[in-house]
């Protein structure tokens, strides 16, 4: 039971991605479970708001929000920097409604830019920067104990007017330490994969390569792993309890220790669940864990998401990725061989392209032979090494809403915009009615490869029509818009480690009091 009045409210803004739209499915919200298990197990009253159902238009969240009456308004998305607008509109009709609400603001974006969006949004209150679980606790009882802001590692507020940030929190070395509220959350609103019930979970965190333009790897800090053990069990549990049939890991490399990893899928196995999973990883961790593929199968695994980033070795050296395109194209091999799908990401945008460099492209995909292809446009985030090498590029999408990876940011000379569009959408279009691709939806390894065949198919095929729908339809790109350094402001890249890796003790959610 509750013991404590604060009233909490953490609200999942809609996202305007289209791939939050297109499937007409969710997935719950993990970065707010994952703050409100802590906040429910220190005694606080805490609700969760879900816009991305609908979605809920502003004025409908605004109308909840008052309902509710929160003492303290939470707020974040796992789509950061493109979520960044909708949050600042929340709270500012927030604010308007409930002039005493507090809003505390988290997220990979914000705790980076947090003095940027301190100084120029008043409505917000709060800035919680790096791992949230523990700092938001804290910050939370120091607001209701009203001590010192200060004394709360982790933090971003305005002080007699100033904006100040104290020093960075600790990393969570023991991520077993703090659990996901899943009982904020009705299981039978959320599904994947063909409606089937879902969940997004995380066995780790980090990642211990340096690819230069990963915009998640300085925000965790240091790659860490869960009990694989415990894992399996929470994760059979969610089955047993909850009727979740597919798991979606939210990890960089939930493989990082092959180790760590066979313990996790060999515990699993012996729950004896029938559960789905799917998530990314690196070629690499695929290659190397060529004798036990099969345990990767035995326990649910039908889709892996590879990134390769190019095809050109220096390009692949510049950016730091730390792989081969024989790794690639063997990681793809050895998948199919288990009847796992390899779905390839393929970055465009890093160099200056000309029409010869995607006409290349194309014929190296064909090569790779991937089940299924996703192609996104580079993103530069301003705390990333990759950010000041390209600084002087010139932005052609202001709109931070389609700061989302699958709409063109960064012109480039040699290839209009308009062909550079119309290249990815060929490219994406060749791929999939391919021959192999066709006869792998209908003769596919076994029935569960042929079912994840055949939904990604369909909702490719959907954002791919909307794509070119909103292509059609939208403003024409800046001819001659900001650099990227104008735009965003000066780098950042020094300060891409947010959390301080501290100390062999940390504190954990059972010394933490009110």
């Amino acid at each position: 039971m509750n013991s404590n009045p604060y009233k909490i409210l953490l609200v999942n803004p809609p996202h305007t991605a289209i791939g939050s739209r297109i499937p007409k499915e969710q997935l719950p919200p993990l970065g707010l479970l994952s703050v409100g298990g802590p906040l429910l197990d220190a005694g606080f009253n805490v609700e969760l708001l879900d816009a991305e159902f609908g979605p809920l238009p502003l004025a409908a969240i605004t109308g909840q929000i008052k309902a509710v009456q929160p003492d303290l308004l939470l707020m974040g998305h796992s789509g950061s920097t493109s979520a960044h607008e909708t949050i600042m509109q929340i709270a500012a009709l927030a604010k308007a409604a409930l002039p005493a609400i507090q809003i505390i603001y988290g997220g990979v974006f914000p705790t980076y830019h947090w003095q940027d969006v301190l100084d120029g949004n008043p409505q917000i209150d709060y800035i919680v920067r790096g791992e949230g679980e523990r700092t938001t606790v804290l910050l939370v009882q120091a607001l209701l104990a009203k001590t010192d802001l200060e004394t709360v590692k982790g933090i971003a507020f305005r002080k007699a007017g100033k904006t100040v940030a104290t020093p960075p929190a600790e990393m969570l070395k023991y991520l077993d330490a703090f659990r996901v509220g899943w009982e904020l959350i009705d299981h039978s609103r959320y599904s994947y994969w063909g409606h089937r019930r879902a969940v997004v979970v995380q066995f780790s965190r980090g990642c211990p390569y340096l690819c230069s333009y990963c915009g998640q790897r300085g925000f965790w800090t240091q790659w860490r792993h869960r009990d694989p053990v415990k894992f399996a069990k929470e994760l059979a549990r969610l089955h047993r309890e909850q009727g979740v049939q597919l798991i979606n890991f939210a990890d960089e490399l939930p493989t990082g220790s092959k180790k760590a990893w066979r313990t996790f899928l060999e515990a699993l196995i012996a729950e004896d669940v029938n559960l789905t999973l799917v998530g990314s990883t690196r070629a690499g961790d695929i290659v190397r864990d060529a004798d036990i593929l099969h345990l990767y199968k035995k326990a649910g695994v039908i889709r892996f998401l590879l990134g390769i980033e190019g095809y050109d070795a220096e390009t692949l050296q510049t950016i730091k990725k730390g792989t081969t395109i024989t790794e690639d194209k063997e990681a793809i091999r050895l998948l199919r061989q288990h009847g796992i799908i390899s779905m390839a990401t393929y970055v465009i945008g890093f160099e200056e392209e000309t029409d010869r460099n995607y006409w290349r492209s194309l014929q190296f995909l064909l090569a790779y032979d991937p089940d299924q292809i996703q192609l996104v446009y580079v993103t530069p985030h301003r705390w990333t090494p990759y950010f000041p090498t390209v600084a002087s590029r010139k932005v052609i999408q202001t709109d931070t809403r389609k700061w989302d990876y699958k709409h063109q940011v960064l012109a480039t000379t040699q290839v209009p915009a308009w062909r550079v569009f119309l290249w990815a959408k060929t490219i994406e279009l060749v791929m999939q009615a391919r021959p192999k691709a066709i006869l792998r939806l209908v003769f596919g390894y076994d029935a569960e490869f042929r079912h994840a065949m055949r939904w990604y198919t369909r909702m490719g095929r959907r954002v791919w029509l909307h794509e070119i729908k909103a292509f059609l339809c939208r403003i024409k790109p800046l001819a001659d818009g900001p650099t990227l350094e104008e735009f965003w402001g000066t780098s950042l890249h020094k300060q891409e480690q947010a959390l301080a890796k501290g100390h062999k003790k940390v504190a954990t959610q059972t010394n933490i009091s009110l």
